[in-house]
């Protein structure tokens, strides 16, 4: 329980420290930004082209009466947008760390500069390529650990009374 009270007491240090400097709040903010705008482009591309990529994965439907070609690939279509829409929100994490490591780093070393009694900060040494190998394997962690959950809770939801409750 002790354990608990210092990390709140951290985290009220932090938040002191990013309500002192608001241009890092919004430094660390820009690897969550690139990420969503990347995200929304490629959910827009597969609502754009999506139906053409419907359309050439199923040739064999072309010979279909009209009704039944259009609501298969339209149903195509929409499941290849709900597993991209799934794919993003499991995966937003792990690439947002990704592509934010660099900031992070960088936001890390102000941050111990700031604090430190004597203004210095430690420096990892490492060249940025294997930072971010380390980011990578970091975030590949975390998908694996999320996919895992994700498939623990679905299996889970099938057992009768504790399935609605997980």
């Amino acid at each position: 329980m002790r354990d608990l009270g210092v990390g709140f007491t951290y985290l009220l240090k932090g938040q002191r420290w990013v309500a002192r400097h608001g241009k890092q709040y919004g430094f660390g903010l820009v690897p969550g930004l690139i990420t969503l705008v990347l995200y929304a482009a490629a959910l827009v591309a597969l609502a754009v082209w999506g139906e053409d990529f419907v359309g050439w994965s199923t040739p064999f439907a072309d010979d279909w009466t009209s009704p039944w070609r259009g609501l298969f690939r339209g149903f195509l279509v929409a499941v290849l947008f709900a597993l991209g829409l799934l794919l993003a929100v499991l995966t937003f994490t792990a690439v947002t760390l990704l592509i934010g490591q660099p900031f992070y780093e960088s936001l890390s070393e102000k941050v111990d500069r700031d604090v430190s009694p004597d203004g210095t900060a430690p420096e990892s040494g490492l060249p940025l390529w294997r930072e971010l190998w380390i980011s990578g394997r970091d975030s590949l962690r975390i998908l694996c650990r999320a996919l895992l959950w994700a498939v623990l809770l679905f299996a889970l939801g099938f057992i009768p009374v504790v399935g609605q409750t997980v």
